[in-house]
Formats: C-alpha cells, sequence, structure tokens
C-alpha cells in the first residue's frame, strides 16, 4: 500500500523519564507514529503504559498514538483509551470480549481499530474481523518483552494478509511488531508499518539514522 514503510518507534524501550524528549526526538527525526504497549500483568506478564499515560503524552498533538492493547479484559479499558486520545486502539484476538462488537465500539468512536494475534494463533482467527479493522498487528516476537528475535516464520502471515487485502479490495495497513530492523525489513515488503524499539533508541547514530534506515523498502 505504501512505497516507503511507515516507522513506529515503541516506548517500551525509550527513557520513560524523559518521554515528552523522547517523542520530540523521534518526531524530528522523521516519524508521525508512536507506538504505545500496554499490558496488564496478566495478559502477559510485564505491566507497561495506561490511558493516563496517554492522555498526558497527547499534549503532542501531531503524534499518531498508536496503541497495542495487551490486556485480558480490553472492554473494561477501551473507553479510557478513546478519552485519552489514542488515534489507534490495537485488540488482541486472544483477549476476552466480543471482538466485532469492541472494534465497532472503537470505529463508532472514531477512533482507528486494529487486530493482532500471538505467534503461535493461526491466521484463521482474525480472517472474520478483516473486512472491518484499518490496521492488522504481525507480532514477530511473543508479546510482553522488548529486545526479543525475530521470529522468520510469521513472514507467511505478512505475505498472506497482503494477498487477502488485495483479493478482497480491503484497506487495512499490515503493522509488524518485534525484533525489527534494517536487516529483517528486507523480508517484510508487504507490510506498511513497522515497529521497532531497540533499533530505534538504541541505535549508534541516533533516530533520525534509525528511522531513515527503516524507512527505504529496499
Amino acid at each position: 500500500m505504501t512505497d516507503q514503510f511507515i516507522p513506529a518507534p515503541s516506548l517500551l524501550s525509550a527513557d520513560f523519564s524523559k518521554l515528552d524528549r523522547e517523542i520530540a526526538d523521534v518526531m524530528a527525526g522523521g516519524t508521525q507514529w508512536i507506538h504505545v504497549d500496554v499490558m496488564d500483568g496478566h495478559f502477559v506478564p510485564n505491566l507497561t503504559i495506561g490511558a493516563p499515560v496517554v492522555k498526558s503524552l497527547r499534549k503532542i498533538q501531531s503524534a499518531y498514538l498508536d496503541c497495542h492493547l495487551m490486556i485480558e479484559e480490553p472492554e473494561r479499558y477501551i473507553d479510557d483509551f478513546i478519552k485519552a486520545g489514542a488515534n489507534n486502539i490495537t485488540l488482541h484476538v486472544e483477549s476476552q470480549g466480543d471482538m466485532a462488537t469492541l472494534i465497532k465500539k472503537i470505529k463508532t468512536a472514531g477512533v482507528d481499530a486494529g487486530i493482532t494475534l500471538r505467534p503461535a494463533t493461526p491466521l484463521s482467527a482474525i480472517e472474520p474481523f478483516l473486512s472491518e479493522v484499518d490496521l492488522v498487528l504481525v507480532m514477530t516476537v511473543n508479546p510482553g518483552f522488548g529486545g526479543q528475535s525475530f521470529m522468520e516464520d510469521q513472514v507467511a502471515k505478512v505475505n498472506e494478509l497482503a494477498e487477502l487485502r488485495e483479493a478482497n479490495g480491503w484497506n487495512y495497513k499490515i503493522q509488524v511488531d518485534g525484533g525489527v530492523t534494517d536487516k529483517t525489513k528486507l523480508q517484510l515488503t508487504r507490510a506498511d508499518v513497522l515497529v521497532a524499539g531497540s533499533f530505534v533508541f538504541k541505535h549508534p547514530q541516533g533516530y533520525q539514522q534509525a528511522i531513515a534506515d527503516l524507512k527505504e523498502k529496499s
């Protein structure tokens, strides 16, 4: 769908003591998307950002806040993230609740809706929702922690999603999260959005170079 990748730096790897500056720096480096990993300590063992932090981040008006909810009961918190100013809310198909109803609720509020799945979950689990969502996230690591290695066997899901999109005239963006670097992106040419944490925030040449390295589909 895009001539270049959209880099979405993941705040999971940022310095939480200066998030406002970290976001300003990556945006100055050439991206508008900010990926916000939301973990409840139950769906995944880690615990991270909640809606109050997203509300604070919303003060940076031009940032596209892409919120990935790795939580057991998303229906309890969707309203909070909508009110906080999320631009996109991505749900795990393995979470509790009626996914079709939750997706409709998000979109009715004027927020983009995404769907995702763990690496072990077959693509067929999200197929019923592909005609309704704005984004599909393919996890190329097991969700919950940063710094994991890229799972090459998940690339097949990216390619199948691209084929389904073309065959059916659907409009979702394909996003990839997990072990994304300037090397692993070469396998992801049919994706649109690349989430990268360690690669961006720990790049030896700085955020601007990291984002430039991710953008080109070559």
